[in-house]
């Protein structure tokens, strides 16, 4: 009888190790959503993410991404490192908050977006004194109506206009933001009392599917039905502007206009038309001390009429 020889198990190859830039490839392809996109988060050219998406791909042995005409569609595992990597990229926060504390000077980047609208009546006639208290930390400003991803970290704070600020954010209520039916005295006869909205030029914000709901166009079919606006614009900064240009009348916040030369309220306080300041950010980076200061910056100095 001869003896039985027991099969040698062949060695198994280990999996592959990723590496650090294969998590930032990932996070920022997540993140983007397009190669073109992943790109810019990367400061890198399209085609260079391309090919390290391929030859990552092709090492793992699997598609992370399902690719289709809008973009890339993460699968679970693409998501799972994505994940990872924001938490390797908040210790990395954290520690930088650790080497910082020695120094009491700020430094690095604070991305804050924001409409055009509070950009430019509220935030920038702060910037100057912020510089001054922190003048090692550099501001970037992104004004648009649509709110960029703080998850995705597109920006670590965002000032926004709402009632009802999405409830995986945390932040603070600035205020209440009262808004008016403005003219300019150029469009108005000799007493302002005398004078019938309805049949004045007006001016709405509703070119911008964003705003197309706007809480100053629901007011306006509402009190003025037979109203039609005669100029269309997509920002309520261009509002305010056309009403101080005599162009038309129409809805601002009393932020923009309120103290202008020849510019008049025609409503008094329109509860339709108030909304709330907020001031938010990602869970993630509230312990950031860059978000800390700006917060209690901004709290300290904001000030709403």
């Amino acid at each position: 009888m001869k003896p039985s020889i027991a099969a040698t198990p062949m060695p198994s190859t280990p999996p592959p190790r990723l590496e650090p830039r294969d998590l930032a490839l990932v996070l920022a392809l997540v993140r983007g959503g397009t190669l073109g996109e992943a790109a810019r988060l990367l400061a890198q050219d399209g085609s260079t993410v391309f090919r390290a998406l391929q030859r990552l791909e092709k090492r793992l042995g699997l598609a992370l991404f399902e690719r289709h005409r809008l973009g890339l569609q993460p699968g679970e595992l693409a998501l799972a490192l994505a994940r990872s990597a924001e938490a390797i990229e908040g210790e990395l926060d954290r520690a930088d908050e650790l080497l910082q504390a020695g120094d009491r000077r700020l430094h690095g980047t604070l991305r804050v977006t924001t409409t055009d609208t509070l950009l430019i009546g509220l935030l920038l006639p702060l910037v100057s004194d912020f510089r001054v208290a922190f003048p090692q930390l550099t501001l970037e400003l992104l004004a648009g109506n649509q709110l960029a991803s703080l998850s995705r970290r597109d920006a670590d704070i965002a000032i926004r206009a709402t009632t009802r600020p999405p409830e995986h954010l945390v932040g603070a209520r600035l205020g209440v933001i009262r808004s008016a039916l403005w003219a300019h005295r150029r469009l108005l006869p000799a007493s302002v009392s005398q004078s019938d909205p309805s049949v004045l030029p007006w001016v709405s914000p509703d070119a911008d599917d964003s705003l197309a709901d706007h809480l100053s166009i629901r007011w306006r079919r509402r009190v003025y039905p037979q109203v039609q606006p005669v100029l269309r614009c997509n920002s309520i900064l261009s509002v305010a502007q056309a009403v101080r240009c005599a162009a038309a009348i129409g809805v601002a916040p009393r932020f923009l206009l309120q103290g202008q030369a020849d510019v008049v309220a025609l409503t008094g306080d329109e509860p339709a038309l108030d909304t709330e300041l907020w001031l938010l950010t990602h869970p993630d980076v509230r312990h950031l001390r860059r978000v800390k200061v700006f917060f209690d910056f901004v709290r300290e100095r904001l000030v709403l009429p």
